[in-house]
């Protein structure tokens, strides 16, 4: 605890000199409708948050990002297990996943809108970007397993079950640690952008669109500071989540 308050100095620190050189900016260029003052952003960041129909903007936002990364935490891990057991299974998703790793987001957005409902895009985004990363970095950690430990399970005749626990798992548990917090980032991103371009109702994404199109740009960087503070909290959440796990044990 003590560490994380040395470090925080520095941070709030930076944080505080980046904020500086953006007023700084903004009074030399002096066009609010590209720079807007640091006085604007907070006073209109403000006003979004007096209002009630922002709050269900952002719950809903955040519940489209967690089912999207719900979804392909699950799907990761079954998929991953099963490819690492299955030669069979790891050679007909190889090629699927890596095209979803490769493709861009934004082409995957505008397909995604030929076939679902707007509302839907931005979970199913969240889905696709996360799934591989989830899927490969469990691979990986099953494949680093010792094999002196597999082969001290098949001496004392452990069963399939048993290694799954004592081994598997625990082989595989800071990969998937990584991948929740790498993948979280990636859920959060895409979706917002998924938001921006299919604009649901009560939503993040078309908050930012509908900013842009109406030069409100104060609320605009409104909009993006949410994005980022949602951000942070979500990455500081699943870290939290992981720490109470690990005292549990």
């Amino acid at each position: 605890m003590k560490k994380d308050r040395i470090e925080l100095i520095p941070v709030l620190i930076s944080v505080f000199i980046w904020v500086l050189i953006y007023q700084t900016v903004s009074i030399i260029v002096k066009k609010p409708l590209l720079v807007p003052a640091v006085g604007d952003i907070i006073k209109a960041f403000a006003v979004l948050c007096g209002e009630a129909w922002y709050w269900n903007t952002v719950f809903f936002s955040v519940l489209r990002v967690i089912v999207g990364f719900t979804a392909a935490v699950v799907v990761g891990v079954v998929l991953a297990f099963a490819s690492y057991f299955y030669k069979a299974v790891y050679h007909f998703f190889y090629p699927v996943l890596n095209v979803m790793r490769a493709t861009p987001v934004a082409s995957f957005i505008i397909l995604s809108l030929l076939w679902l409902k707007s509302g839907y895009v931005p979970a199913f985004m969240s889905f696709l970007m996360v799934l591989p990363l989830i899927w490969g970095n469990i691979l990986q950690g099953l494949r680093e397993t010792d094999n002196k430990l597999l082969e001290m399970a098949e001496v004392f005749e452990f069963s399939f079950s048993r290694k799954i626990k004592m081994i598997y798992i625990p082989q595989a548990m800071p990969f998937f640690r990584t991948a929740c917090v790498t993948g979280l980032g990636f859920a959060w991103k895409s979706g917002i952008a998924a938001e921006v371009i299919s604009t649901p109702q009560f939503s993040i994404g078309k908050g930012i669109y509908e900013s842009k199109i109406y030069l409100e740009t104060p609320e605009l960087f409104a909009w993006t500071l949410t994005v980022i503070v949602l951000s942070f909290m979500a990455e500081k959440a699943i870290k939290a989540i992981f720490s109470i796990a690990d005292k549990s044990r």
